[in-house]
């Protein structure tokens, strides 16, 4: 990280301030970024982050926030995302914005099409196409659909849409929350790369881990305001304990809540439980599966992207996904039938999906509906909805959940991501459910969010639910679960106690082949 720190910056935000109605989301934020750097951005869920990287780039345009922006020594005023591009800055938001329906060629060329004479030149399309993945070093063929690769890869097919702009700043908003270790590694390197061509990058990350691996300068935001802008080689150390100090206004010197187990009788149990895949019934997805949960207890499910985490959750909560599944579902030493997501909820099951925005919430809804959503019974008086009651049972789990919101009026789709998970999670805890599958439950939330959605978790085991957490992080797992099961290839191939479980002997059992036994 030798970037000269006396150069001219490329980018300065000065004084920005952003509001929405009532509520200040930027005040009098100033950073700078020095051309050819990393410079991350860390700060809590609603802490301003992707709100201010929203002015820079013309989605909040010019006119609709306060302060200035300089870009390339000259005064910037972008009224609309266009206008922000054609000077080279190109933003990639968490959820991507690509077409699965279209070629990896038709997505990166899409709004900035290769044509002759008004029509698209489809040889320079797949040509340039091609150029940009062996940049971005990735190899698909050009022609395959985006639908049919990875998230991994459709990150890079996103960065590769955004150097067939001539980027020269190129802003990332989480974009390794939603990669495995082996694609977020990729993608950090990549960086790497981009910045010794010049190219200029700010990443927006709750991964600290990331941010001291590749950051050359830092800025940390809290309510809306800028903590401290510092270099991360300076002379004062820059460590994980003083980013999140900044970052929560407190230091956290226990990532995780202290937990004691008070463990007791088997609660759920899936024997044998076999799914196979929903387009292609000869493919199986999860094979024999077989575990267990006792009351008060933490499980972790551990296991590779594409191990069958998410496809095991989904077919036992309402059989949402897959065909031809077999095994049997046991709660309280009895056999129970939760073959549709109804029986499922009557059963005492919920499952917390991993993409809150697609399965977990509807984000054009309020808050109070959303929570309450999955119980109307216990707000409705003869089958009509009290709407008092539903509004006090919102804002009281508001005041539980420490959910960051003026009213519980507000549409779920504008509370930033970490606030979202504790909507879900709230809408769940209101069905009062005996067990709890949590599906990447911190996925894409900042340290200090995460302690908070422990706790829950932690209280949750004490009331004598069953909990069940898979997670992509393992020390996430090691941290918080009394026991770990690990899946590959769609079988369960083992599990740990937590006092004896470490990384590398997850990982092992996590990467067994599919002909070795447990």
């Amino acid at each position: 990280m030798n970037t000269d720190i006396s150069l001219e910056p490329i980018l300065e935000m000065r004084d920005i301030d952003k509001r929405f109605g009532s509520v200040v989301a930027l005040e009098g934020v100033s950073m700078a970024v020095i051309p050819g750097a990393i410079h991350a951005i860390c700060g809590e869920n609603g802490a301003g982050k992707s709100t201010l990287m929203k002015v820079l780039s013309g989605l909040y345009p010019t006119g609709s926030y306060g302060g200035e922006i300089w870009y390339e020594g000259k005064r910037a005023e972008f009224k609309t995302l266009k206008d922000s591009e054609a000077r080279g800055i190109v933003i990639i938001h968490q959820e991507l914005a690509l077409s699965p329906h279209l070629s990896i060629a038709e997505n990166i060329y899409l709004g900035n099409e290769k044509s002759r004479r008004g029509v698209i030149d489809w040889p320079a399309t797949r040509a340039g196409a091609q150029e940009l993945l062996d940049r971005v070093g990735l190899r698909e063929d050009v022609q395959t659909k985006v639908s049919d690769i990875g998230v991994g890869k459709q990150q890079l097919v996103e960065i590769a849409k955004a150097l067939s702009k001539d980027v020269r700043l190129l802003i990332l908003d989480e974009p390794t929350s939603a990669l495995n270790d082996e694609d977020s590694a990729h993608l950090l390197s990549l960086m790497q790369k981009l910045k010794a061509d010049g190219v200029t990058q700010i990443i927006i990350s709750h991964k600290l881990n990331e941010i001291m691996a590749i950051a050359d300068s830092l800025t940390i935001i809290r309510d809306g305001t800028v903590v401290e802008t510092v270099p991360m080689e300076g002379v004062e150390p820059v460590t994980e304990e003083r980013i999140i100090a900044s970052m929560v206004g407190r230091p956290l010197d226990n990532r995780f809540p202290p937990h004691k187990p008070d463990i007791g009788e088997e609660l759920f149990r899936i024997e044998d439980w076999t799914v196979h895949h929903p387009s292609d019934p000869g493919r199986i997805v999860v094979e024999q599966a077989s575990l267990d949960v006792r009351a008060g207890e933490i499980v972790g499910v551990a296991g590779l992207m594409g191990a069958g985490r998410t496809e095991l959750a989904m077919s036992i909560f309402g059989r949402q996904y897959g065909t031809n599944i077999s095994g049997r579902v046991f709660k309280h030493g009895e056999e129970i039938f939760p073959s549709t997501v109804g029986r499922a909820i009557r059963a005492g099951i919920a499952y917390v999906s991993e993409d809150r925005k697609r399965y977990g919430l509807n984000l054009i809804a309020e808050i109070r509906h959303n929570i309450t959503a999955a119980a109307l019974e216990k707000i409705s008086r003869r089958n009509i909805l009290d709407k008092a009651l539903e509004t006090k049972v919102a804002q009281d789990y508001r005041e539980q959940m420490r959910i960051r919101t003026p009213t519980v009026q507000v549409p779920v789709g504008q509370l930033s991501g970490g606030n979202q998970q504790k909507v879900a999670l709230s809408k769940w805890m209101f069905s009062d459910p005996d067990v709890l599958i949590l599906d990447e439950p911190t996925r894409g939330i900042d340290v200090g969010a995460k302690y908070e959605i422990y706790t829950i978790i932690n209280e949750l085991a004490v009331q004598g639910k069953g909990v069940i957490v898979i997670s992509s992080e393992l020390p996430e797992l090691l941290g918080l679960c009394d026991r770990i099961f690990t899946l590959s290839e769609g079988r369960i191939t083992g599990q740990q106690q937590r006092e004896v479980a470490t990384q590398e002997s997850l990982m092992r059992l996590m990467t067994m082949e599919r002909t070795s036994t447990p």
